[in-house]
């Protein structure tokens, strides 16, 4: 965790608090100072990095009445209080409620400088144990949600959990089948909003004409067939998480409005007029680079500035292959549960064919796979249909490698669709070998065009 430094000053006096502020800056520390004690109760979060120090009579909102919003807010956030001689007793009191410290405005400055210190190493210290409890009880189980055992995927379990107990919108980049919506709800799941829905909508799966009604609601007698007042998508998922797949598919007037629920929090049901406040995280997902779609003009540059805020890149599984393997089991494993079937063994031959394919995709393919292994179904397209048979007699040599070289040219003339001449570039053979090769295996580019 970066050093914790960082203090929230309060004083309804100009010249203190701008003195106060030189003086802690000067030591170093990062100040945000504040003249109204609820202005600065509505800027502290639970993570906050760093600590209160306050002023005790304040007009308003006095330096108690913010201790205990500050308790309320985050208990083990330090407040440290500043009190003229004569309340002292009152400071006393404020310590056994909660507050970390006292000291009077008569003090040396080098007296607050050593408290805030020490304020600091304690949150910190309450920090990286919050973060240290929140990955030991969440990482065993997020591993089996998001699996994979390579840099890749370690680095987004990781970055999945810092997001998480954030309410910071997020954007999914990935191909499709890589497994958007196990991280969206994986981001919903880690997080403080866990206990609230979680509300998903395919923008791809739903006609312009729909799409707005689905998300925004609508009032009773908005269009034809509206005989009542509809709870939309984003209404529905108060206080949770608004999961918008394949937002690129969504249409120019339905960014715009979703522009103002980003911004401002709220939004106004179709055919009503008045603005209804929403608390919502949006997590949203795309296949298609995004910054491309707004040069082209067919999606607001505004909107994905908003959404990119936290910006998450899954990558596709020919980037990550040797998870290949371990997710084809679990799968495996998960297919047997639910056709009520016996876990079939899986031969090495089967997890070469599983490296070498291109998986176009991604785990969504492995995982029909997995089910018609399961199953032993058969089909030309699919990986298992290539793999030798060995009716449970062992190999040469010689014909493990003739399996290897049969199913790395079906796997390449699948990804090339059948023409040959990319095929033997890809693969590094004169057109002609390829051609040879070909024929040796009995392989005919019109089944893969």
């Amino acid at each position: 965790m970066n050093d914790i430094n960082r203090i929230i000053l309060i004083d309804d006096e100009d010249e203190v608090r701008l003195s106060v502020s030189q003086t802690l800056e000067l030591e170093g520390f990062d100040v945000t100072p504040f003249s109204d004690g609820k202005e600065a109760l509505e800027y502290i979060t639970p993570s906050w990095p760093g600590i209160v120090v306050t002023d005790l009579k304040m007009p308003r909102v006095n330096g108690l009445d913010i201790l205990t919003g500050v308790m309320n807010i985050d208990a083990d956030l330090p407040v440290v209080i500043v009190t003229a001689h004569g309340d002292i007793p009152v400071a006393v009191q404020a310590m056994r409620d909660g507050a970390y410290d006292f000291m009077e405005k008569t003090a040396a400055p080098e007296q607050l400088v050593g408290i805030a210190k020490r304020a600091l190493d304690m949150r910190k210290l309450v920090l990286e144990n919050r973060d240290l409890r929140r990955e030991l009880d969440a990482g065993g189980e997020l591993e089996n949600k998001i699996i994979g055992k390579t840099q890749a995927m370690e680095k987004l379990r990781n970055l999945v959990l810092n997001l998480a107990d954030t309410d910071v919108d997020v954007l999914l980049v990935g191909e499709t089948g890589t497994g958007k919506e196990v991280v969206a709800r994986c981001l919903h799941d880690f997080g403080g909003r866990r206990m609230k829905p979680f509300v998903a909508l395919n923008c791809g799966a739903l006609a312009e004409s729909v799409i707005e009604s689905e998300l925004f609601g609508h009032e009773a007698g908005a269009f034809t067939g509206a005989n009542k007042r509809r709870i939309g998508k984003i209404e529905y998922a108060e206080g949770g998480t608004l999961f918008l797949d394949e937002i690129e598919s969504m249409p120019a007037s339905v960014q715009v409005r979703m522009l103002r629920v980003l911004q401002e929090r709220t939004f106004e049901r179709v055919g009503g007029n008045d603005p209804v406040p929403v608390d919502v995280r949006v997590v949203a997902a795309s296949k298609i680079d995004l910054r491309e779609a707004a040069s082209a003009g067919t999606f607001r540059e505004d909107l994905l500035y908003r959404l990119q805020v936290a910006q998450v890149a899954l990558p596709p599984l020919r980037d990550r292959i040797d998870d290949a393997p371990l997710l084809f089991r679990h799968f495996v494993d998960g297919a047997a549960v639910r056709y009520h079937r016996s876990v079939p063994s899986i031969g090495e031959d089967k997890l070469q064919e599983l490296m070498i394919h291109t998986w176009p995709g991604n785990v969504r393919e492995l995982r029909n796979v997995a089910d018609r292994f399961v199953l032993g179904l058969g089909d030309p397209n699919e990986v298992g249909a290539v793999l030798c048979e060995t009716d449970g007699e062992a190999q040469t040599l010689s014909e493990r490698l003739a399996c290897f070289e049969r199913a790395t040219i079906t796997s390449s003339l699948r990804e090339h669709q059948g023409r040959v001449g990319e095929t033997a570039t890809a693969l590094g053979l004169p057109r002609k070998t390829l051609y040879l090769r070909m024929q040796k295996y009995s392989l005919n580019r019109e089944d893969f065009s």
